[in-house]
């Protein structure tokens, strides 16, 4: 059996399913986080990596090819959760929960891991910080081990100039308001405050 590692930060036995039976049903949660661009919880709509409505099958077959690290966010097909990360892994594609309880996301995880999961006011904040620590990556173990490594987002479609522009500037700063730019440009910047 393999353990699947974020860069040595928890663990999700393969093969197993964990359901967390204090999280509110699926429809709650969207209630909860109303899948709009006002709502910063579910920001994942503004990012372009986000796919919606996608299934298992969908999801493996667009990661196959890419690249170890490729990753993108969808609807969870269980019923107990919102999200999934979907990403390619070195043994193949692989899926990762995104729990959702108390008004905070993180990666669901097996039970003695997941208190000391950091969690995470949004779906973006989540991922962010997972890329940002997988770019320090170490070599991966010959002990039976993947790790999971998030490095590059898969897009629903190239994303707008404007937006990479942004990331790029999210990347070198984040004092926006003391950039030499014009008010509306800085507002534009602040809508998307992140660096993937």
């Amino acid at each position: 059996m393999k353990t699947y590692n974020a860069c040595r930060t928890f663990a999700l036995k393969q093969q197993r399913k964990w359901v967390i039976t204090s999280i509110p049903a699926k429809e709650e949660l969207l209630k909860q986080t109303n899948k709009t661009k006002q709502n910063p919880s579910f920001s994942p709509l503004l990012t372009g990596w986000y796919w919606g409505n996608m299934t298992v099958a969908e999801a493996k077959e667009r990661l196959q090819d890419a690249p170890e690290g490729t990753f993108l966010v969808r609807d969870s097909s269980h019923s107990e959760y919102l999200l999934t990360i979907s990403v390619k892994t070195s043994a193949g594609p692989t899926n990762l929960r995104i729990e959702y309880q108390d008004g905070k996301f993180r990666l669901d995880s097996i039970t003695c891991v997941r208190s000391r999961l950091k969690q995470f006011n949004s779906v973006v904040h989540l991922i962010e910080y997972y890329v940002l620590m997988c770019k320090d990556r170490t070599e991966t173990p010959s002990n039976g081990t993947v790790h999971l490594y998030l490095n590059k987002p898969l897009y629903t479609s190239a994303p707008s100039l404007q937006h990479r522009c942004r990331i790029t500037i999210n990347k070198c700063t984040n004092q926006i308001w003391e950039l030499p730019l014009p008010t509306r440009l800085k507002e534009y910047l602040k809508e998307y405050q992140y660096q993937v």
